[in-house]
């Protein structure tokens, strides 16, 4: 089975708890205080593989969880980080977030993708230690790791889509040219998954040719298989449009050219501006009459035709010759750029959910885990920044809700990494 479409949640692991010890050693009675920072917390990795052609695997799989970081113990030991967790997709892979479809990162290389960050390690009481304050009993949470649902889609890296209805001759095609494998058939949907194959032209000089499966009219909006592979001609550079000239499945060639086109500038208007060629199969089996009144159409349109016979091999070269003259002209495939993140935005009408917590006399920790992304693009040198932040802080309660708590100007104020002295 062919899966070229998956939705999978990732969650990276929890950074460590700080840890509260003091030192303790023979002849000093009064040790200070020595705990540790825990551990990062695992991050989410997706990696390229080229041994993998499916999104297959995640039809079983669709949680993945980052391991947490250990917390930190005495002496100022650190607590271990958690390790990465890998995920392996095939190469083409484009992978966005499910909730807003941005753009995270398109896996057309093997460069590593981190989709999810562990959570930062909670501070030991060491790092309280002031002059006033001597003896910090009390140490930080870690920070929980990046959390969100992701959609998967696996698009070809192709330079040439074949496109066209089933039963054309596309998989014929491609197996003539290429060193690829398709099953070949007499009737509809015969391929069911797109097949790659390398056309070579000179020792040296060679591309990249995907036989993308039949598309029947209403595909641009769904219907049948044509829609779940569209998508794999995306990033092709040059389509070749193959066309059953001979009419042998009782359609109109013109009509055929028409119907795909149309399809295709449904499903993309921008795929449908991609240089073009016509391929008029089956000539072996069409009259004088019909290659011809095809030609004059297409040419017509300002396209260039070329008549073949794939089964046999015929006119399959001089088509070959073409495609690879003007892939020397176009620009590279496709990569698709990610989209940076929206400024997030914080309901000030329903207050969101916070918890205040008094660490120590003077101590007071925050938790809000909606401030994570926000916190995470807050820059604490940018001026404009950090009052935006604040105006966040009033307009969603946590102010307030210090104030209830008790605190008092002069006292520190702790969210997650974030650590500031209270003034009024």
């Amino acid at each position: 089975m062919f899966v070229d479409t998956a939705k999978i949640h990732i969650k990276a692991g929890d950074g460590g708890d700080g840890a509260v010890s003091f030192h303790r050693e023979k002849y000093i009675a009064n040790g200070g205080p020595d705990g540790g920072d825990g551990g990062k917390g695992g991050n989410i990795v997706f990696v390229a593989d080229s041994n993998l052609s499916t999104l297959a695997d995640f039809r079983y799989k669709r949680k993945y969880v980052g391991e947490n970081g250990k917390p930190g113990g005495g002496n100022r030991c650190y607590g271990k980080s958690g390790a990465d967790t890998v995920i392996k997709v095939p190469v083409g892979t484009v992978i966005k977030d499910a909730q807003t479809g941005r753009i995270l990162a398109d896996l057309s290389d093997f460069e590593p993708f981190v989709a999810a960050k562990g959570g930062k390690g909670g501070w030991g009481n060491t790092h309280f230690a002031t002059a006033t304050r001597q003896i910090p009993r009390f140490s930080k949470s870690g920070m929980p790791g990046e959390e969100l649902d992701v959609q998967l889609e696996l698009k070809l890296l192709a330079d040439v889509g074949l496109l066209g209805f089933p039963n054309v001759g596309k998989s014929t095609l491609i197996s003539v040219v290429s060193e690829a494998k398709p099953k070949i058939a007499n009737y509809h949907f015969t391929t069911l998954t797109p097949v790659l194959g390398v056309v070579r032209i000179d020792e040296g000089a060679s591309f990249v040719m995907a036989d993308i499966p039949g598309v029947i009219e209403g595909a641009g909006e769904g219907v049948g298989l044509g829609h779940e592979f569209l998508r794999h001609i995306e990033r092709c550079r040059l389509i070749v449009h193959v066309v059953d000239v001979s009419g042998s499945e009782g359609r109109d060639a013109i009509e055929d050219f028409e119907t795909i086109n149309k399809e295709l500038e449904t499903f993309s208007p921008e795929l449908s501006k991609r240089p073009q060629i016509v391929a008029a199969n089956k000539i072996d089996m069409a009259t004088d009459e019909q290659i011809e009144a095809f030609r004059t159409y297409i040419e017509g349109k300002g396209l260039r035709f070329f008549p073949m016979s794939a089964a046999i091999a015929e006119g399959t070269k001089e088509l070959v010759q073409y495609v690879a003259k003007c892939l020397q002209k176009l620009p590279p495939i496709v990569r698709y750029e990610a989209e940076p993140a929206p400024q997030p935005a914080v309901d000030t009408a329903n207050k969101q959910e916070f918890s205040v917590k008094k660490l120590a006399a003077d101590v007071y920790e925050v938790t809000a885990p909606w401030l994570i992304p926000l916190m995470n693009k807050t820059n604490p040198n940018d001026y404009e920044q950090l009052q935006y932040f604040q105006r966040v802080l009033i307009n969603s309660g946590i102010i307030d809700g210090l104030r209830a708590a008790g605190v008092q100007e002069g006292d520190t104020v702790t969210i997650y990494d974030f650590e500031f002295t209270f003034v009024n």
